[in-house]
């Protein structure tokens, strides 16, 4: 008997949801998840077929992301994950200004600093979201539009690809203001950039534009989204010729002097529009659309499993260290940059803070006062 028809079988599909809908919220600051349908070449819409869109809605702190937005991006790459509409995901923000510059400073500086235990659990959720994206059954994107800097910039590494606003800035701000990139950055960077490049973008808190992020081949794309009239305008701040000074390429580099301030004028004025980047997304989009999806995300897992070696040998150890860093310095960087308006600084002073170990003085509150800013009077 060759027909199986008789066997007994369930129909339909299962839901494989890990959680509702209680870890969204369309208000800020929160995390929107929405699906999108997929467009053809031809600017029509595929019946049936999605992109799940996590949105981090948190614009006024430049999308940085609180204790509960972690447990939304969590939920909603399980989902797009679990969910078989779905072709990949994209994960953005609102607005212009930032993707994500981190964690929030604010929940940092004045709730998880000095409690190690706490910030322990908050580690927790925040490398089950980095692996949230690296586990993701579909290929996922980075939409950057705007900064991407910090916690932000590590978020953004574990996806698949990344596509940029060209007035996006890149960069860490781990030993500049008390902690290390070690939600990501110290992990990915050298799979992607020479040991040195690794080196000086983890340690020295500089920011690269997204050219520069384009040329060193850490980022697929970088699009202009000044618009004026019918014509596109490139980054005015960027050096976007090719050219040697010193032995140095210099294109993608930030102008300095009047340059960079008459660019920054430019760009305050600027009309904005994200159509060349998501078109450019659409585009990588209908690719994946177009391919075996099993074979698809085989693919994609054996270069991910690359990034993956690495974050998961030190995850966990990285963990409890910057648990026990909310003691000591993560507390004055912090509070530093929280309290900038107060103090008009925005970092402690590293020249007193070394003079002061040097004298082998007691990490105490007369040490913190000595290297901490002071209210403006």
């Amino acid at each position: 008997m060759s027909d199986l028809s008789w066997l007994p079988r369930e129909s339909g599909t299962k839901n494989h949801y890990l959680w509702g809908e209680e870890h969204f919220s369309d208000a800020a600051p929160g995390v929107v998840f929405e699906k999108k349908p997929v467009i053809d070449q031809q600017g029509n819409v595929v019946e049936g077929l999605y992109t799940a869109w996590i949105i981090l809605n948190n614009p006024k702190q430049y999308n940085s992301y609180t204790t509960e937005m972690v447990k939304g991006v969590i939920s909603g790459f399980q989902r797009a994950s679990a969910d078989n509409s779905v072709v990949a995901a994209v994960f953005t923000a609102v607005g212009d200004k930032a993707f994500c510059t981190g964690g929030n400073t604010k929940e940092y500086a004045e709730y998880y600093a000095r409690r190690p235990n706490e910030y322990g659990s908050y580690m927790d959720l925040f490398n089950a979201m980095v692996d949230a994206i690296l586990n993701c059954k579909k290929p996922t994107i980075c939409r950057v539009n705007g900064m991407r800097v910090a916690g932000g910039q590590e978020i953004g590494m574990a996806c698949d690809l990344t596509l940029s606003s060209d007035l996006a800035i890149f960069g860490q701000a781990g030993p500049k203001h008390g902690s290390a990139p070690d939600g990501g950055s110290t992990d990915f960077l050298p799979w992607m950039l020479p040991m040195e490049l690794a080196m000086w973008n983890c340690v020295s808190c500089e920011m690269w534009s997204a050219y520069k992020m384009k040329r060193l081949g850490l980022i697929s794309k970088c699009v202009p989204v000044i618009k004026d009239g019918d014509k596109w305008v490139r980054n005015p701040a960027i050096v976007t010729e090719e050219w040697l000074a010193d032995g140095e390429i210099v294109y993608g580099e930030y102008k300095s002097g009047d340059a960079a301030k008459k660019a920054r004028d430019i760009v305050k004025t600027a009309t904005i529009d994200f159509t060349l980047l998501d078109a450019e997304i659409h585009k990588i989009l209908w690719t994946f659309t177009n391919l075996f999806p099993g074979c698809l995300i085989k693919s994609v897992e054996g270069i991910r499993l690359k990034k993956r070696f690495f974050w998961d040998q030190a995850k966990t150890i990285n963990r409890h260290w910057l648990a026990a860093n909310m003691n000591g310095e993560a507390f004055l960087g912090f509070n530093a940059f929280n309290t900038k308006r107060i103090t008009g600084q925005d970092t402690i002073d590293f020249i007193e803070f070394r003079r002061q170990q040097i004298k082998g003085a007691e990490f105490n509150t007369e040490f913190m006062a000595d290297v901490m800013g002071k209210p403006q009077t």
